[in-house]
């Protein structure tokens, strides 16, 4: 009998050494991304790559989804470990706030953020300012979505509101149609810059890019502290030549707040330390950057990744 318990011992001990995960070895995190043809899937993708191969026993599991909105409530809800989102539409949650009006959502903090989802403003080249929006046809993305407060809050910063324009709610392809086929005079976009839509449109029509100028930057910041100010480079479109002020969004991962200390430090120190291998495999890998990414983030952030950031003196 003696020598069968010793057997199978020995057994459970060589398959506890060939299987980790069930030993306490390796940790696979569930990340949630967007939708499969967009940036933030690709984006996960080759960063869930470069981290898996520089931090030992762990591994990400890469998962379309419909993106910040739903990305928050399956952090929350504890169905995904990280996830990408708009650090407004966080903000918005943790707040209980437009996107999420009367629903503080917990259970989530703040990674790192990680590239600019530039607000750019596109119009027709006889409109040269946002004052001149006024009374204009102008559509704000769609109902319901992340454009659509960020075009009611830089309106607003301006004295302007919805009333004051001709609203047309459209997605960026339906807007750089719109716009070419003179149905609409402008509209607002809110992605990575340069935008695929706003490069066809530029090939085919003279545009402009409008300017939010630094005074009114700093009222949108005030109020609103997810904004960061970002110039468009000049000739990212045909025929835009100059750089052009603006503010921007900034895509950020959040992590659940039942991960380790330890093990979201390590997430965080990967992150940035490998930067350039991500960038070499994806461009907005190009933006990581810790200073940036602490100045974008208005909600808290995860032990972890605060013992990191004050580690490399970014944060006091």
């Amino acid at each position: 009998m003696k020598r069968k318990i010793v057997s199978v011992s020995i057994t459970v001990l060589l398959l506890c050494a060939l299987m980790l995960t069930g030993c306490g070895g390796s940790k696979s995190l569930k990340m949630a991304t967007g939708g499969t043809t967009g940036t933030y899937y690709a984006f996960g993708g080759t960063v869930s790559q470069v981290l898996s191969s520089k931090l030992d026993n762990v591994k990400f599991d890469v998962q379309s989804t419909g993106a910040s909105k739903a990305n928050i409530y399956l952090v929350a809800d504890g169905e995904a470990d990280i996830a990408i989102v708009q650090n407004d539409v966080m903000y918005y949650a943790y707040n209980g706030t437009d996107l999420f009006a009367g629903e503080q959502v917990s259970g989530f903090s703040a990674l790192a953020g990680v590239y600019a989802e530039v607000c750019q403003i596109v119009s027709n080249n006889k409109i040269t300012s946002i004052e001149e929006l006024k009374g204009k046809r102008v559509s704000v993305g769609d109902i319901g979505s992340g454009c659509e407060f960020n075009a009611r809050q830089i309106l607003e910063a301006y004295g302007m509101s919805f009333d004051d324009i001709e609203v047309h709610n459209l997605s960026f392809g339906d807007s750089a149609t719109a716009l070419k086929d003179d149905k609409i005079d402008a509209f607002f976009c809110v992605a990575g810059a340069p935008t695929t839509a706003i490069v066809e449109l530029a090939t085919s029509n003279s545009i402009n890019l409008l300017e939010v100028d630094d005074e009114h930057a700093a009222i949108l910041m005030e109020k609103y502290p997810f904004y960061t100010q970002y110039s468009v480079p000049g000739n990212s479109y045909k025929g835009v030549t100059d750089d052009v002020k603006t503010v921007a969004v900034v895509a950020t991962y959040i992590v659940s707040e039942k991960l380790e200390e330890d093990l979201v430090y390590q997430i965080t120190k990967a992150l940035f330390e490998n930067a350039s291998e991500i960038a070499a495999a994806h461009p907005k890998g190009a933006e990581l950057n810790p200073e940036y990414s602490i100045s974008s983030i208005s909600i808290p952030l995860h032990k972890g990744a605060e013992k990191y950031y004050r580690e490399i003196g970014v944060l006091e």
